[in-house]
């Protein structure tokens, strides 16, 4: 039995320092387990991995961003991060190439040892600028939900400054997802986010169902961050610049409250 699956549900941010603001979308994402996406090409006649296809899946959108296997990538991270017995399944929530584009904003791979046990995570946030920067943690002792904090060490928002904490709650994905980041500073929550969906089978006739009902999704997902962006500037919030493009970089977060 696949591991893989799709998730339909929506995605919200809702802020609350400056002018309040929300914002609501629905979407879907892939839980892709890494050692079965040859398999999945193979099955599926609408998904393609590292080729064209109305959805596919290619490893340079992740990781290094130079098309090599991302089970390594994953695996090195978590081992500078001193996170160990994680040689079991690797699986990926993003969202997929669709029409031949992608965006992830956000990307999260779930790392187990051989016994299929949660070990480590890994936050792979991405910004309009091209950047990538990875949040490595630590699920010890296999606790649910996973909670942990780290300091913000990434630009994403130009509405956001980078004196912030962030504050990620989540669990495996089962047949819910929820997946929640809490984003404070010193004057106490400025944004909560959260992505929460239902499982669905990963096979053609949900792929299709799934096009139909979010057509051109990872277009509009480009597409609503400059529109909210507009709707920021035009209630006047102040504007944060980034300084200057950085190489992707990696954050080990060593602590665990759970």
């Amino acid at each position: 039995m696949s591991e893989s699956a799709l998730y339909t549900g929506k995605v919200v941010h809702l802020r609350h320092q400056g002018r309040r603001h929300r914002l609501e979308y629905g979407v879907f994402s892939l839980l892709l387990d890494l050692d079965e996406l040859p398999m999945l090409a193979r099955r599926l006649r609408l998904f393609g991995y590292n080729r064209a296809g109305l959805f596919s899946f290619h490893d340079r959108d992740h990781g290094p961003g130079d098309g090599s296997d991302l089970r390594p990538h994953a695996r090195r991270l978590l081992r500078e991060a001193g996170i160990g017995d994680c040689d079991g399944p690797i699986r990926l929530l993003c969202y997929p190439r669709l029409f031949g584009y992608v965006f992830n904003p956000l990307s999260v791979f779930y790392c187990h040892d051989r016994q299929g046990r949660l070990r480590g995570l890994i936050y792979e946030v991405g910004n309009t600028f091209g950047e990538r920067h990875n949040y490595v943690l630590a699920a010890q002792g296999g606790a649910r939900p996973v909670i942990q904090e780290c300091p913000k060490r990434f630009y994403v928002s130009p509405f956001i400054p980078m004196d912030c904490t962030y504050r990620f709650e989540l669990g495996e994905p089962g047949r819910r997802l929820r997946l929640a980041i809490h984003e404070t500073n010193d004057d106490g929550p400025l944004l909560d986010a959260w992505f929460s969906a239902e499982r669905r089978a990963l096979d053609d006739r949900q792929l299709l169902i799934a096009a139909l009902r979010f057509p051109l999704m990872t277009f509009k997902v480009i597409a609503g961050i400059h529109w909210e962006a507009l709707r920021l500037w035009l209630k006047g919030l102040p504007l944060y610049p980034h300084s200057a493009k950085a190489e992707s970089t990696t954050q080990a977060i060593q602590n665990d409250p759970t």
